[in-house]
């Protein structure tokens, strides 16, 4: 290790030691769980499309299309993707309902699974744009979108997204608070990204463990201590 510069005290330069620790420490953990918190998206977003079918089929919304996009989710459990794409492209091609939204979001994770990046944010990027779908396929559709660019985003593009969604009261704080922190990471702004990650760390049963783990373990990484915080507010 270099000697301090001549004029600086051992004080300021222990601070610069531990301030340089913290940071490999950073970037060790993010190397570490990036790829994780990603999957972790993906696995969740895939879920709550689940969810949003089961809702509008059990508010009566379910009818042919209904049972046409349950058929094509069954051809896709069963690994029979070449018949399952032109089932959800049918889906997808009707009314622009919750069905048609969810077929192309469907279709879009397809895209994404066949290394088609491109086609898949289209995908996603045309249920976000369309102002006739209603608002949750469309946040679903927008955070699945930045989670695919995500590694080709600026940072403030991603923060300007899904600064709405990254919020203790949406219900995509977990998956767009993670994205959102991290793209703070990648500006530079570590108090931001310790603070945000301290939140998801305290957000309860609406963020899944597994995140609020991660959000834990990074928080610390960034001198915020969520530790104390996460636990109490499990208990309550």
């Amino acid at each position: 290790m270099a000697l301090p510069p001549s004029g600086t005290t051992d004080e300021a330069f222990l601070r610069e030691v531990d301030e340089e620790y913290r940071r490999d420490q950073m970037l060790g953990v993010w190397k570490r769980y990036g790829r994780v918190i990603i999957g972790a998206i993906v696995v969740g977003l895939l879920a709550l499309a689940g969810w949003l079918f089961w809702q509008n089929h059990t508010t009566g919304m379910a009818g042919q299309r209904g049972e046409e996009y349950d058929a094509a989710l069954q051809l896709l459990q069963q690994s029979q993707v070449g018949q399952a794409l032109p089932a959800l492209d049918k889906v997808a091609q009707g009314k622009n309902d919750g069905y048609a939204a969810l077929a192309r979001i469907s279709e879009g994770n397809l895209m994404l699974e066949r290394n088609d990046a491109k086609g898949a944010v289209a995908k996603f990027a045309a249920v976000v744009n369309d102002q006739s779908v209603a608002q949750p396929y469309r946040d679903l559709a927008l955070v699945r979108q930045t989670a695919a660019e995500f590694d080709a985003l600026k940072p403030e593009v991603v923060i300007q997204r899904l600064g709405t969604l990254a919020n203790p009261d949406s219900p995509w704080f977990g998956t767009a608070g993670e994205m959102v922190a991290a793209a703070y990471l990648k500006s530079g702004n570590r108090a931001a990204a310790g603070k945000l990650f301290a939140q998801i760390a305290q957000g309860g049963d609406t963020v899944p463990e597994s995140i609020r783990q991660r959000a834990v373990q990074l928080a610390g990484v960034l001198g915020v201590d969520a530790t104390v915080q996460s636990k109490e507010a499990k208990v309550q």
